[in-house]
């Protein structure tokens, strides 16, 4: 007989990626949590997701500081 390993299959809905990346972000995570999305998500759709956020986050503060630089000071 072959003993095959059985590998999980990984199906997650990208909002359980996103959600993932986010708690990531934060720093603060169950560890029953964590064990979860490594047996269910996609490493690349987490790079993916993780480079995308962190892409809005960026340019969002690029955004941020260009709004207030231009803001007039009123005096």
């Amino acid at each position: 007989m072959s003993s095959k390993a059985v590998t999980p299959s990984r199906k997650a809905s990208i909002f359980r990626t996103v959600q993932a990346v986010l708690w990531s972000f934060l720093g603060i995570r169950k560890q029953a949590d964590c064990q979860t999305d490594t047996e269910n998500l996609n490493p690349f759709h987490i790079v993916v997701v993780g480079i995308a956020i962190a892409l809005i986050f960026v340019l969002g503060l690029i955004a941020l500081v260009n709004w207030v630089v231009v803001q007039p000071t009123g005096f």
